[in-house]
This record gives structure tokens, C-alpha cells and sequence, in this order.
């Protein structure tokens, strides 16, 4: 499965027309049983998330930053949690019945990912509302971009079984945030409430939405409160990253992170945010 013979089709065959490109058993079975996460899964489920990552890998260009040569191993790696969320969704067009593979349109609006060896040093400009521009240095472990490419920090991924009972997992967390972005606008931003599927919850579109944003919010405003009061007056911290108190944009990603690398820590800590995560994440079931 060399990462150079991955892409020659994808240039011009249809995706529906080729069928997925050969991942050596031995190289899977390394990278899966290393990711407690993916070796949970059913043996079927197995050989569904197979398959999405041999055609992820086929569409998707992975460039090493700094120097960092990437492995067919780093490449699949990064591939099997990228695609984990797109295992029982509706297609982005809100199809059930489609192959498999066609989930990952949700991930179609780029190709590149950048690997960086460690965090990554980016630049930010934020105007505050009088006007004063501020300029300062942010440190990523990871960071999608709307229509652009996803980057993330090789360090961090391969902590992946290490952080899953912290509830931590960089790649969901960015792959979230593409899903998120999933029909937006140019000038619009991400906030955490990705197109629904028909007939979520039994829902009208309309009903889906309301419920999603209100059910979202609540949930956003309690950790809000929770983080303020362990800062504040040494309450006990919450379970998930406190960034996730930044934006309703982050809260969803790190919610997602939550729940698919420790599903039962997450049903006790966010009860409400379930049903409302398996009928988007589980819709195809």
C-alpha cells in the first residue's frame, strides 16, 4: 500500500466505480489493535472502516511538514479516526442506502492534510469590539479549515490510545469541526450544528434543528458554568477539555472526541448530548 500508488484513479474514476485499493492485513491489524477505540468494533464494522480508509487514502494527500517523511502506517492511522464518524452516517446527502464509501463526501471539500511533527505556532488577529486589533500566538495540536486542508501534530495523534480515556482525540476533533463546516458559506463559521438528516429523531427539518441548537446550547452553557466555577472558586474541573467552553464550534468538537473514544464516560458526563449524537452519528443504523 504505498502511499504513492494511492491516488492514480482518483484523478478521474468516479468513486462508485473503483473499488478500494488492497490495505496490507498485517499493517491494519497493527494500527487498529493499537487504537482500543477501533479494535471495540465489531468485525463487520471492522471491514466497513477498512474500506472507507482504503478510499480515503486513495483521495487524500498527506504531506509531511518540517521534514516529517510519512509512513504508510501514520498514513492509515490518521485515516482509521478520521473516518471512524463517518462509519454509521448518512451519506452528506442524506442518503442511507449508498456504498459505503460515499460517506465521504462529508470530507469532500479538500484533499490535503499536513503533518507536523509537533504542535504547530499560527499567527492570530482578532479586532475587539471598539475597534483595537490584537495579535498573538496560538499553539495547535490541530486545525481544520473550510475548504482548505486539515493539519494536525503527529505527536498528538499517536497519543491517540493514551488520551482516549481523557476523552481526548485530536483527529475526531478536527474531522469534527469538517463536519461542522459541511455546507457552509464562504464568510459563514462553524457552529457546531451540522446539517441534519432526514428525518433525525423522527423530526421534521425545522423541528431537528430547533431541538439540535437548544439541546446544544444548554448543554454548552451547564459546561460553561462548570468550567467558570472550578476556576473561580475551585469547584471540581469537568471531565472534558475546558477548551471546550471557547465556542459552541469547539464544544461540538470536543463532545465529538468524547464520543467515540469513551462512549461510556460520555453518556454519564453529557446524558442529554447522547440520543442527540447517535441520531446524527448512528442514522444509518
Amino acid at each position: 500500500m504505498a502511499l504513492s500508488l494511492l491516488r492514480p484513479l482518483q484523478t478521474w474514476l468516479p468513486r462508485r466505480w473503483r473499488s478500494a485499493p488492497p490495505i496490507n492485513p498485517g499493517l491494519w491489524r497493527g494500527v487498529t489493535t493499537a487504537l482500543p477505540f477501533v479494535a471495540a468494533l465489531s468485525a463487520p464494522e471492522q471491514d466497513r472502516l477498512r474500506t472507507l480508509c482504503a478510499h480515503f487514502l486513495q483521495e487524500k494527500e498527506f504531506h509531511g511538514a518540517h521534514g516529517l517523511v510519512i509512513t504508510d502506517r501514520m498514513a492509515l492511522n490518521i485515516a482509521a479516526q478520521a473516518c471512524l464518524p463517518l462509519l454509521q452516517m448518512r451519506c452528506a446527502d442524506g442518503n442511507a442506502s449508498q456504498a459505503d464509501a460515499q460517506r465521504l463526501d462529508w470530507y469532500a471539500d479538500f484533499v490535503g492534510i499536513v503533518v507536523q511533527p509537533g504542535a504547530a505556532v499560527a499567527q492570530r488577529e482578532v479586532t475587539d469590539g471598539v475597534g483595537v486589533v490584537h495579535r498573538y500566538r496560538e499553539v495547535l495540536a490541530g486545525e481544520a479549515m473550510d475548504r482548505g486542508p486539515v493539519m494536525l501534530s503527529w505527536d498528538e495523534v499517536a497519543r491517540a490510545a493514551e488520551l482516549a480515556p481523557l476523552g481526548k482525540n485530536v483527529v475526531i476533533h478536527e474531522f469534527a469541526h469538517k463536519l461542522d463546516m459541511r455546507g457552509m458559506r464562504p464568510g459563514q463559521q462553524p457552529d457546531g450544528a451540522p446539517p441534519l438528516p432526514p428525518g433525525y429523531l423522527g423530526l421534521s427539518p425545522e423541528a431537528a434543528r430547533q431541538h439540535w441548537r437548544h439541546t446544544m446550547q444548554a448543554a454548552y452553557t451547564g459546561f460553561k458554568e462548570s468550567v467558570a466555577m472550578a476556576e473561580r472558586f475551585g469547584g471540581e474541573p469537568p471531565w472534558l477539555d475546558d477548551y471546550a467552553a471557547t465556542h459552541p464550534a469547539e464544544f461540538f468538537a470536543v463532545t465529538c472526541e468524547a464520543y467515540f473514544v469513551q462512549r461510556e464516560r460520555f453518556a454519564q458526563e453529557l446524558p442529554t448530548l447522547l440520543p442527540l449524537y447517535d441520531g446524527f452519528f448512528r442514522a444509518a443504523v
